[in-house]
């Protein structure tokens, strides 16, 4: 099955570079690269792409608050951040926004295919740069879930998976479910802790017990 791409990205080198990169890989199919923040709103709940490639510095919208309104509008799609900035606040902001997984620019082509599959399959792929980042805030005191909030054992063991970075299909084959199964406990844990996506979750409860 071919993975639709979409390309959010004001550098014209950068955007066509990306898009030649997608057109010659087999199994996807680049099918819009806009410019701007506001065209991408218009144009892509019509083309309904599996992934988005998303700048945060764009002209007019943000990266991030553009993030906000796709995640809405499309839901299923997959954003990932593609950007010269490493500082933890904007980092948090898309990743709160619904991003589902953030990296650096100047990613290596093989690199950037790599976490096109990976965020198709669950996956969270981050620059090591910024994976140290996210580290490091989760080591920070950090203010629980609220007190009234339990989660059952499942769901648990199953943040346990996603607080070591594991993808939905990974987690399945541990737990012996299936990776549907995986993302219903998730959207339960979502509810539960009133957050929108993995890291906020891992980040909401991290004293959860991790699995050996």
């Amino acid at each position: 099955m071919t993975t639709k791409v979409a390309i959010v990205e004001d550098h014209a080198e950068i955007r066509e570079q990306w898009a030649r990169l997608i057109r010659g890989t087999a199994g996807l199919e680049c099918v819009c690269a806009c410019d701007r923040a506001e065209t991408a709103l218009v144009q892509l709940p019509l083309l309904r792409p599996d992934v988005v490639l998303m700048d945060i510095g764009l002209p007019g919208m943000s990266g991030v608050e553009c993030t906000a309104r796709l995640h809405q509008a499309l839901p299923k799609a997959r954003i990932l951040m593609v950007t010269v900035y490493n500082d933890p606040n904007r980092i948090f902001k898309a990743l709160q926004a619904g991003a589902s997984g953030y990296l650096l620019k100047g990613v290596g082509g093989e690199e950037l295919l790599r976490a096109i599959i990976e965020v198709t399959q669950g996956g969270a792929p981050m620059s090591g740069v910024i994976a140290r980042k996210v580290i490091e805030s989760f080591q920070r005191p950090t203010v629980s879930a609220e007190p009234d909030v339990t989660l059952s054992t499942r769901e648990e063991e199953i943040l346990g998976w996603l607080a070591r970075g594991y993808s939905n299909k990974e987690i399945g084959e541990h737990l012996a479910i299936s990776a549907n199964t995986v993302g219903v406990h998730l959207s339960h844990i979502y509810k539960k802790l009133h957050v929108r996506s993995r890291l906020e979750a891992v980040a909401k409860r991290p004293a959860v017990g991790l699995p050996s």
